[in-house]
Order: structure tokens, then sequence, then C-alpha cells
């Protein structure tokens, strides 16, 4: 039987086939059509004259993430938090022993902590999480030392040459971030990964915005963001509930842990929005649910729902009870606040330590 290419292909029968006979020679059988595709594209560099330049980022970038998404494979069902922060940080900085003590009390709870793997906060969340629990993502720069003390030479270090790179990993991998005070890299990526939830391009996640206690520089940005930006109508009033400002680590341990205490996962099924639970709801709380958020749904409302054949036929998560509703799509700070919903119900079991395994969380990116 002739394999059915995808629709995009180089349109040459004999390098496509070639293509196809590559793929069979390397013994791929899974995720053929991406990898075919990834094929092409080279192929197709190839014919459109593309400059040197673009070549060697096209290049790089590649081999790069294909180096991270190797590394990472073997803990990929590991709750993890990705810790942003300042690498002007001294180890002798209050600021530095709130990081690692917040990285050390989660690390006691199973979860793996990731940053840049440079000095000041990245080298705290390290130091604090063990290097057994430890993922570095450095980025190669011509004025700053490399990798900290606490993940240089560990396998689990990733070298970087592009900030966007890294930055993809330091966010794909993670179910939960930090963001302690720092200066642009740190806004930059602290505002990337609030977009990237707002528009629904990152599945919903635990944001914390850490500071010393009695510290002014989140509350002071959360203002600016209230008074300069939500005010003239540039955000929605509801997404200021993406991220939780607090200068108390307990309190940022139980924000991340409380997100996975009844939510798993959710995945879009066609129009239907599934939101995984790990305790079936009740008739009563579901029926709460569905007056409560009617405003985000575009037809019908939130209701219960066993698994749909798509996660039957690529057994997703079907031993998790569910509900479902035709999301709009827009308002992702209501979301959070539906999440945040049924992490209150009664039927939710107790909070342990870290969520389970996800294997099937990759799913929920449709938009990636």
């Amino acid at each position: 039987m002739t394999e059915r290419l995808p629709r995009y292909r180089t349109n040459n029968p004999d390098v496509d086939q070639r293509l196809v006979d590559l793929l069979d020679a390397l013994g791929a059988g899974k995720n053929r059509d991406q990898l075919f595709e990834i094929l092409t594209t080279a192929a197709l560099l190839a014919t459109d004259e593309t400059e040197r330049l673009d070549l060697k980022i096209t290049n790089a970038a590649l081999k790069e993430m294909r180096n991270a998404f190797r590394v990472f494979a073997p803990y990929r069902h590991v709750p993890k938090v990705t810790m942003f922060g300042s690498a002007r940080t001294l180890p002798d900085d209050p600021l530095y022993a709130h990081a690692k003590d917040l990285a050390a009390a989660l690390a006691a709870q199973g979860w793996m902590c990731v940053t840049g793997a440079g000095p000041g906060i990245m080298a705290a969340g390290l130091e604090g999480a063990g290097r057994d629990m430890s993922f570095g993502i450095n980025i190669r720069l011509p004025f700053e030392q490399g990798a900290n003390e606490f993940i240089a030479g560990d396998p689990k270090l990733v070298e970087m040459k592009y900030f966007f790179t890294r930055k993809l990993m330091l966010m794909k991998e993670s179910d939960g971030f930090v963001c302690l005070p720092g200066g642009y890299g740190t806004l930059d990526e602290t505002l990337e990964l609030l977009t990237l939830v707002q528009t629904g391009k990152a599945e919903p996640a635990p944001i914390v915005l850490l500071d010393l206690p009695g510290g002014d520089y989140w509350s002071s940005w959360a203002r600016w963001l209230e008074t300069e930006v939500a005010s003239r109508g540039l955000i929605s009033p509801d997404d200021s509930v993406l991220y939780r400002v607090t200068d108390d680590v307990q309190e940022a341990t139980r924000e991340l842990l409380d997100f996975y205490r009844n939510y798993h996962s959710l995945r879009y099924v066609g129009d239907t929005l599934v939101v995984r639970l790990r305790a079936e709801p009740t008739p009563e709380e579901v029926a709460g649910l569905d007056e409560a958020f009617r405003d985000i749904c575009v037809d019908g409302g939130v209701q219960a729902m066993g698994p749909t054949q798509a996660e039957l036929h690529s057994h997703d998560n079907v031993e998790l009870a569910r509900i479902g509703f035709h999301f709009d799509r827009m308002h992702h700070g209501r979301l959070r606040e539906l999440i945040d919903a049924v992490n209150r119900f009664a039927s939710a079991p107790p909070v342990s330590g870290a969520p389970e395994a996800k294997p099937e969380r990759e799913r929920a990116r449709d938009n990636a």
C-alpha cells in the first residue's frame, strides 16, 4: 500500500519518495508525518537559494531543540518548576536564600527545578533543589560565565546559542513557574510567559511572582499593570488571576501544589475543551460550574462527560473524570478561575506533593 503523504511536500515525486525511503532506512515507525515535513522543509531550503546566515540560524536552532528534547525525555513525567530571576543576585542576598528555600521545599515534594543555569537566582534554585532534581538551560554569552557549579558537567545541562530556543525549553517542560525580582531578562521571560498563558498558546499553569517579605518589586509592578495597562483596556480585568504575588515561600509552594489538587490536564477535541479531573465531580458541583462559567461557553454549558473517542483511541488519561464545554478560547483568565473552582470541590482529593504523571500533556498544545 502506498503511503499517504502530508499535504506539505516538495511536490517533486522523486524527491518526496526519497524522503519516504530515508524514513524507512532510519526505521521511523511513529510520527512519520511530522518527520516527513521536517525533511521536506530541509529539502525546500535547499531549493530556495536560502542565504547562509538563515541556514545557520535554522541549523543551530534545530540541533539545539533536538538535543534539549533528548535530555528532557526521560524526565517528562516528573513535575517541574521553572525559576526566573536576576543573574546579579549575590549568594549573601536574602533573595538568594528565599529562592533556594522555595526550590528545596518543592524538591522535597517531588518537583524538579529548571533554571537558566547561570549565577544569581538561577544558581539559588539549583542549589536548593540539589543536583539530582535540577535542570539547567544555559545561554552562551561572550561576557558572562558558564553554567553554575550546581549543574556544571551534569547530563541534565543543556547549552543554547539562541534566547528563543532557550525560552522555549524553559517554558515548554514545566508545570509551574516562579519569577523573582530581576532585570530586562526576567521581565521579558515573565511577560512572555503571561502572554503565552493569556492567549492559550501554553497550557494553564500556576505562575508565582515571589518577593522578599516586605518587598514591593512585584506588588509595584502589579499596580503599574493595573493603573497603566488594564485601565486603558489593553488587557482584560480577569487577566490578573493568571499570576499570584506573594513574599512567602510556603504560600508560593501551596499555590503550585494546589493547582493540581483536582485539575489534571486539558485537551481540545474538536470544538470541545475537555478538562480532566482527579475526582468525579458531584452533579451539584457541575451545575455550579455551569452557572458560574456560562459566559465563556460559545454554546451550551459545562457538563460532566466520559472520555471522547479521540482520547480512547490514543489511551489519553481515560481513567480520569471529565467535564467539557465549548470554550470561547479568549478568556483564559476565566478559564484559570474555573480551574481554581474545581480545585475547591469537596470531592477533590487531599493535596499531594506532586501532580501525577501527565504522559499526554503535549496533546493540549493544539496551537503549538
